[in-house]
């Protein structure tokens, strides 16, 4: 037992030294799950990427934010490779909500001039055991589901169009069929059939109060907008890749979702990005 408890001291010893080493010599070193600082007008933030759980997604992200990732200027058409964040705003800030940046345009519009898949697990998330609908109490709170409108539009005509009914006549005829998939539906199946996909490898954290989550305008439409979460956002589960955390700073976060707004959500007073970069060793 003692000899084993050497070796293990040994090889551990090592590998410290082997780390020190690289990193002296001016090497990177990064953790499995890389720590970086959203350096803001009004404080640091610092995140944890989770680059285990939704690796293309931090690809992007540490990409756009170093420099080292192309993408189209929004103002010239031509692409270029430079820092993407620095001087961005949070150009859309919601009390209670979440704050959101990552838009060249500053109003919400612009990206990178490309976009990628989500990266989601939905079985981790518990979306495949939970019921799009039930009988008494209707559509199922996660699916958002506020009007007539939505309920046509979210649940009902993608369900025809998976069913291939394409008219009243066989609406009628294949009516039982129809309200058994209804009633059968996960939420899972309910948001694949909207275009969501889901992938076993992917992310499996919650929305939850200080997430670090992908914008977007429907399915894998990923860009460079991103937002943390001031709350537990329930109703954004299965819809929105979850790609770190805030460790520290989140006092900075509140302050930024506090601030004075006006259309669009809009800070009246410019919240700055000033930089987003890794954390320095003893920082």
């Amino acid at each position: 037992m003692q000899k084993l408890f050497i070796l293990i001291l040994i090889i551990s010893t090592v590998l410290i030294q082997s780390v020190d080493s690289r990193a002296e010599k001016g090497e990177k070193v990064e953790p499995e799950n890389p720590i970086y600082i959203i350096k803001t007008s009004m404080g640091d933030i610092q995140i944890e990427l989770f680059a285990d759980k939704a690796p293309e997604t931090v690809k992007n992200f540490i990409g756009l934010a170093e420099g080292t990732k192309e993408f189209t200027d929004p103002k010239t058409g031509k692409k270029v490779k430079r820092p993407f964040y620095d001087g961005l705003i949070f150009h859309r800030v919601i009390k209670d909500f979440m704050i959101q940046g990552g838009c060249p345009l500053g109003n919400g519009s612009g990206g990178p001039g490309y976009k990628f898949k989500d990266e989601i697990d939905a079985n981790a998330l518990g979306l495949d055991n939970l019921m799009a609908m039930d009988k008494t109490k209707g559509p199922n709170p996660y699916l958002m589901i506020r009007s007539k409108e939505d309920y046509q539009r979210n649940i009902m005509s993608p369900l025809f169009k998976k069913l291939n009914i394409n008219s009243q006549e066989e609406l009628d005829r294949r009516k039982e069929e129809l309200e058994k998939n209804l009633f059968l539906m996960t939420v899972k199946d309910a948001l694949e059939n909207t275009g969501y996909q889901y992938s076993e490898k992917g992310s499996p954290y919650l929305p939850e109060r200080g997430c670090l989550a992908m914008a977007n305008s429907g399915p894998n439409t990923n860009g460079s907008q991103f937002f943390i979460n001031l709350i537990d956002t329930e109703w954004l589960i299965g819809r929105h890749t979850v790609f770190g955390k805030v460790v520290k700073g989140m006092d900075v976060v509140d302050k930024i979702g506090s601030v004075e707004v006006g259309d669009g959500s809009k800070p009246v007073e410019d919240v700055t990005i000033i930089s987003i970069r890794l954390k320095s060793q003893g920082i």
